[in-house]
C-alpha cells in the first residue's frame, strides 16, 4: 500500500459532504488491476498521481461518494484520469480515500468528456508542474 498524500477537502467537498480522511491511498491490488486493464499506463501516470489529486483539473461525476479526476500535465501532453473513492462515515473502520483505477486517455475523449459530463468542479490552474 503507498501514500499518495493529502486532499484538500474544501476541492473534494463537491463530490461528498462526508469525507472522514484526507489521506489517499493506492493498494496494490488497485496498482495489479490498472496494469492489467490498462497495460503500460500505469507507469505513464503513476509519478503524477500526487500532483492530480491536489491540484485536479476536473473532478466529474461519478457513482456517490466517488469523483473522476481529469489531470492534463502541460509539458507533455499527458492527459489522465482517476477514479478517486471518497471515505465517507458509513464505511468500515480504518478505510482511507483510495484511488481505484488510473489511466492515459486522448484529447479527443477528454474533450467529450468536458463536453458531455456533469462536473462538479474545475480546478485551477495555478498548480503548474513542470517536468525538466
Amino acid at each position: 500500500m503507498l501514500s499518495l498524500g493529502k486532499i484538500d477537502l474544501s476541492i473534494y467537498r463537491c463530490v461528498t459532504p462526508d469525507i472522514v480522511t484526507d489521506e489517499v491511498i493506492l493498494t496494490d491490488e488497485r496498482i495489479s488491476h490498472i496494469r492489467e486493464r490498462h497495460p503500460g499506463h500505469f507507469e505513464a501516470v503513476f509519478p503524477f498521481l500526487p500532483f492530480a489529486i491536489q491540484s485536479p483539473d476536473y473532478i466529474l461525476e461519478d457513482t456517490p461518494s466517488t469523483g473522476l479526476i481529469l489531470k492534463m500535465i502541460e509539458t507533455s501532453g499527458l492527459r489522465f484520469q482517476v477514479v478517486l473513492r471518497i471515505r465517507t462515515s458509513p464505511d468500515p473502520e480504518g478505510y482511507k480515500n483510495s484511488i481505484l483505477s488510473a489511466w492515459k486517455i486522448s484529447e479527443r475523449r477528454w474533450n467529450n468528456y468536458i463536453k458531455n459530463k456533469k462536473f462538479f468542479t474545475k480546478g485551477n490552474k495555478s498548480g503548474i508542474l513542470y517536468i525538466e
